[in-house]
Parts: structure tokens; C-alpha cells; sequence
């Protein structure tokens, strides 16, 4: 594979909460400007993937390449300033602020984050709550927002966990669409994802994690021929 298209790169990956080994040698690979999804049950160690790349384990082991530098002994801050962004299953918004105050919340990490203009064209529910508290959010309204301060960060790798979870189909297709836009801006997203029917069209591969490591990679164009073995491990 040509390195220079690849964003991050993750071997041999172990990571430790306490005593307990979750993930047990994780390996797979994203190129600059695609969606990568990872799939699996409950459990399997996809949401420990994500707190591992950035740092936010306990003890692991392995390596973790962003941008061709290994990162794997840094801590979460650092490699936050290599321009990755996390938005977390719980998101994270703080009640007492509004919404404006939560989006100019965190710090730029890096240069080239999108202006707090540009994220309201791309999420015009925003626009018209900036001034509504945290707590007057939707569910929908808290996600977008949880995704929206991290585009004002600098990031350009976006790690996103479960976004779609508990939501109207209606804001699901609005996140389906920011999905979209992004990739187009050239940014590149690794989705934890349990709503296929969500993630299928928006992901250009998608690894099947199980026992904290990749048990099948599929590609977009090999979706009907791998049903079957998608249906083995998920269900689906």
C-alpha cells in the first residue's frame, strides 16, 4: 500500500483497563479522506479502538502511526495537536453553557478548522439554537453539536463513536449528509457504528472487530457477496 495516502495505521495493538486485556492486536489501516467504519457486537473492543488511538486507556502496547509518526507513547493532548478529534459516545455537553459557548469551548489543536459560519451553514439547527442552553438541546441537536466543536478544532482525523445512537431517522440522514460533506473536504472519519443500514452507504470499508481484534475487512463493492459472513458475526 502507498503510505503517502495512508493516515493512520494501527499493529499489534493491545490496550489494558486495570488487569483487564480488551483489545488483543488490532491492526488495520485508513487512507487520507475515507470513512472507515468498525463494526461489531457489544463488548468486542471497538469504543476501546478509538480511546487507544488517542491515548485514553490505561496501559497499551503496539503501534499507532497518524500521519507517518508514531504516537503510541504520547499522551492524549499531544496527539490531539496532530489534528484528531474525538466525539464520544456520552458527548459531552455541558448543560449550564449554551450552544455557542459549547462550540468555542475547546481549543484549535491545529490550523484550518472550520468558522463557527461555516458550521452553522453545515448544521442550520445550531444556527437558529446558539443562544438555548445545553440542557434545551435535543438529543439530535447535542449530537450535531458534540460533532461540530470538533470541526472548529483543526482536526482533520474525526473518531466518532456511535453517533447515530437513540436518534430520529430524520437526524440520522442529516448526520448521513455531514458525513458526506466532510469526506468531501477531504477529512477522514473512523465510525463506530451499529446502525448498518446508516453506516453501509457512507463507509468506504469497514472492519468487523471481535474479542478486540479485526476478524473480516470489507470493502464497499464486496457488501453483497459478504452478507452471509456479515450476518455470521452481526447479525445483520
Amino acid at each position: 500500500m502507498n503510505t503517502a495516502t495512508e493516515y493512520l495505521r494501527v499493529t499489534d495493538l493491545h490496550a489494558f483497563y486495570g488487569e483487564s486485556h480488551i483489545l488483543h492486536g488490532m491492526d488495520f489501516s485508513v487512507n487520507r479522506g475515507e470513512c472507515v467504519t468498525l463494526r461489531g457486537r457489544n463488548g468486542a473492543g471497538r469504543t476501546t479502538t478509538l480511546k487507544a488511538i488517542l491515548g485514553l486507556t490505561g496501559r497499551r502496547t503496539g503501534s499507532v502511526m497518524l500521519n507517518g509518526r508514531q504516537v503510541i507513547g504520547w499522551a492524549p493532548h499531544r496527539i490531539a495537536r496532530l489534528g484528531v478529534g474525538y466525539c464520544p459516545e456520552e458527548r459531552g455537553i455541558y448543560a449550564s453553557l449554551t450552544t455557542e459557548e459549547n462550540l468555542m469551548l475547546p481549543p484549535q489543536v491545529a490550523s484550518g478548522g472550520m468558522s463557527v459560519e461555516e458550521i452553522y451553514a453545515m448544521f442550520p439547527n445550531l444556527a437558529e439554537r446558539r443562544k438555548s442552553q445545553g440542557t434545551r438541546l435535543s438529543g439530535g441537536e447535542q449530537q450535531m453539536l458534540a460533532m461540530a466543536r470538533i470541526l472548529r478544532s483543526g482536526a482533520r482525523l474525526l473518531l466518532l463513536d456511535e453517533i447515530s445512537e437513540g436518534l430520529a431517522p430524520v437526524i440520522v440522514q442529516k448526520l448521513g449528509q455531514v458525513i458526506r460533506q466532510l469526506k468531501e473536504k477531504g477529512f477522514t472519519i473512523v465510525l463506530v457504528e451499529q446502525n448498518f443500514r446508516f453506516a453501509a452507504p457512507l463507509a468506504d470499508r469497514m472492519y468487523v472487530v471481535e474479542h478486540g481484534s479485526i476478524a473480516v475487512e470489507v470493502g464497499k463493492d464486496e457488501l453483497e457477496q459478504k452478507k452471509a459472513l456479515l450476518h455470521e458475526y452481526l447479525g445483520v
